[in-house]
């Protein structure tokens, strides 16, 4: 989202992370932005059978958990490494400066905010008519458009079976099961476990 280079000159700092390691939880008082530059962290909640359901997988580049920052409450989701990271992280106070003296950076999270609610919308409609395929499928097409979790060389999908399923409420078997069903038709390809999108026609 930011240029690092900006974020230094505010006075961001950087920490590394373990994998598994919690970065923020839900509930907890925000006072950080935070940008990963390297490794893979889960935004997620996890519900009291410790059942986790996944908003993002962010990627190198990328913001999370910046939602506190806007409107001052605390954080919605909790904040998980699933990669060792490197995470760059700038005080609320300085973040917002940095905004007054970048309007279009801040009409950057406008629109980054925009996008993910428009993804909420699409997962919202798809869990509720309960069609597994159509589910996977739209989630797959969407991560196309987006150039996001889905090779640009090969159309592997990047994601495991157990994302999938964290993302969407389905259960991981039911993952498995229409992802080889899906293969059978043809719409997608599987190859030695791994799953790949068909070109579009």
């Amino acid at each position: 989202m930011i240029d690092f280079a900006i974020l230094l000159s505010y006075g961001a700092s950087y920490k590394k992370v373990n994998a598994g390691e919690v970065i923020f939880h839900e509930e907890q008082e925000a006072h950080f932005y935070y940008q990963l530059e390297s490794g893979r962290v889960k935004w997620l909640n996890i519900d009291d059978n410790g059942r986790e359901f996944i908003h993002a997988i962010i990627e190198p580049g990328e913001s999370f958990g910046e939602l506190p920052l806007f409107d001052g409450e605390p954080y919605a989701a909790t904040a998980i490494a699933d990669k060792d990271c490197v995470i760059y992280r700038l005080h609320e106070t300085s973040f917002n400066q940095l905004l007054k003296d970048h309007p279009s950076i801040h009409f950057d999270f406008t629109r980054l905010m925009v996008q993910r609610l428009r993804f909420k919308f699409l997962l919202t409609k798809e869990v509720a008519d309960h069609n597994p395929e159509n589910t996977i499928i739209s989630l797959f097409n969407h991560f196309k458009k987006e150039k996001h979790h889905i090779c640009n060389d090969c159309s592997q999908v990047q994601l495991t079976r157990q994302q999938i399923a964290d993302m969407t409420g389905l259960r991981v078997e039911t993952v498995i099961r229409t992802i080889r069903h899906l293969h059978e038709k043809g719409t997608l390809k599987v190859n030695k476990g791994k799953v790949y999108c068909l070109p579009d026609e």
